[in-house]
């Protein structure tokens, strides 16, 4: 292809264009996607502020700040930002590795967008959280329906599978340390501490080494299990709180009305830290991220996971992540059925299909009436169902690796995104991720299959000519055995008599 800058060389005359990720980068309707985020990512209009002022006519009052503000560097395109976000959880890499390995890769550049290839970054590591938080998780929804429009458009899928869903549930564990009480009560202690000396308020004995020396203790004491010293550390602990806490408390009133919104919220999660007990319910697991909930699913080698369970739905043939949805405060996983299936009808709306069957485990009882008029089918309704059902709840079974592979290989084992907010954007993100993936291996089968047609047309088209081809072959195999043999092993080649 021409190029318009004579001294470069355009990225399409650069890489294989038979690339499964240039294929898919011509194959994705990015301008859809570009027309559907634009109303979240345009301009908006500031309501201002009145300033006081004064001329020769006496005090006026002026609207300044209103308006639409053409101030500022422009938007990167969102071609860009979106291609980001999906390499980023299609190959489980950090916003600074992806940001690195990106200004390395000609093909993940051609993928963006990009005519030329670019020796730098494509953008500070910090501006994709921005543009992940900007498109919300409507945005992120649209990312993940995306793809699943594209895998009908390359026929890797048929439209008929989506009409018979797998539904799971699992957790999505937050980036905290494993709560201890011990852990807790320091880090809650450190924390008021510290806003305190930042909002000017000087304490009495801010206990930091006390604090430090019973955190070791405690430690020392659990990994001994000496459980009544422990308790006895904890005890004071608690009490260093306490003191704390109250003192701050009697200082706060002295403050301004922004030092004390500050401090407000902080406050808050360490008394529930001090006055929570073993056997309490709604128990604050971290400080810095109250939404953690402690949740069990009967793992033996991990009986608790600390975070939000998330639902998944699947098509039952082909394996493609049609819905991922988090839900705070641990509801039962029949519970998180109809607006599983809600999301997942929202998403294939635009294809004229809807998910008219749900295999699930037993976790999903009782549900038939909140979800009609879509069958529910599980292990419970064994003798009910007919041999057709019964070969479909076989394959339940088959959402298991698509969890596993989304949590090692797309990010979903762990959510560093701040609040539930970023709990609900990480989980529709992972799944995008899964599905460029799921996108990649399928152009390549594809491909190969491909491949396999042309060469079986070639060899019908010119018989003889294969049959001549294999002679000539068989001839040369034969001849190289019989030199073999006339000069022996390698390890002692002859030259033989005559």
């Amino acid at each position: 292809m021409a190029t318009d800058d004579f001294f470069r060389a355009r990225l399409e005359n650069m890489i294989d264009l038979r690339h499964p990720l240039a294929v898919l980068a011509r194959r994705m309707p990015w301008q859809t996607l570009e027309a559907v985020l634009a109303p979240s990512l345009a301009h908006r209009d500031r309501k201002g502020r009145l300033v006081q002022g004064a001329d020769l006519f006496g005090p006026s009052a002026q609207l300044v700040g209103a308006g639409v503000s053409p101030a500022g560097r422009p938007r990167l395109p969102v071609r860009l930002m979106v291609a980001l976000l999906y390499l980023k959880h299609a190959f489980n890499l950090s916003d600074e590795e992806l940001v690195e390995r990106w200004a390395e890769n000609v093909v993940w550049q051609f993928f963006s967008g990009m005519a030329y290839y670019q020796p730098r970054l494509p953008c500070d590591a910090t501006q994709i959280g921005r543009f992940r938080r900007l498109i919300g998780e409507a945005g992120v929804e649209q990312l993940l329906k995306t793809t699943v429009e594209t895998a009908l458009e390359i026929k890797a899928v048929k439209k008929a599978e989506f009409e018979r869903v797998i539904v799971d549930s699992t957790v999505q564990e937050k980036a905290v340390a494993h709560p201890t009480d011990s852990r807790l009560l320091e880090a809650a202690r450190a924390k008021i501490v510290r806003l305190a000396k930042q909002a000017g308020i000087a304490l009495k004995q801010t206990h930091e080494r006390e604090g430090k020396k019973l955190r070791r203790r405690a430690s020392g004491y659990a990994h001994a299990k000496q459980f009544k010293r422990l308790a006895r550390v904890l005890r004071r602990q608690r009490t260093v709180l306490g003191i704390v806490l109250r003192e701050v408390r009697r200082k706060m009133s002295s403050l301004s009305q922004g030092a004390q919104a500050v401090l407000a919220p902080w406050m808050e999660r360490a008394g529930r830290i001090h006055s929570q007990r073993r056997q309490d319910k709604g128990k604050l697991y971290a400080l810095h991220a109250p939404e953690v909930e402690c949740i069990g699913k009967g793992k033996a080698r991990k009986p608790f996971e600390f975070g939000v369970k998330v639902s998944v739905a699947v098509t039952h043939k082909s394996g493609l992540m049609v819905g991922a949805r988090s839900f705070p405060g641990n509801p039962y996983d029949g519970h998180t059925l109809a607006a599983q299936l809600e999301q997942t009808t929202t998403l294939l709306q635009d294809l004229g299909v809807k998910p008219l069957t749900a295999v699930v485990d037993l976790g999903y009882r009782g549900v038939d009436a909140q979800v009609a008029p879509v069958e529910v089918i599980h292990r419970g309704k064994f003798k009910s169902l007919t041999a057709v059902q019964k070969r479909w709840l076989k394959r339940r079974q088959a959402v298991e690796p698509a969890i596993g592979h989304a949590k090692a290989d797309h990010r979903m084992d762990r959510c560093w995104l701040k609040g539930s907010e970023g709990d609900a954007l990480h989980a529709v993100l992972c799944a995008a991720g899964f599905n460029l993936r799921w996108l990649l291996r399928a152009i390549a089968k594809q491909a190969k299959e491909a491949a396999r047609k042309a060469r079986r047309r070639l060899f019908a088209l010119a018989p003889n000519w294969v049959y001549t081809v294999r002679r000539v072959l068989d001839r040369a195999r034969s001849a190289i055995g019989a030199s073999a043999t006339r000069f022996g092993p390698l390890g002692s080649m002859r030259l033989a008599p005559g």
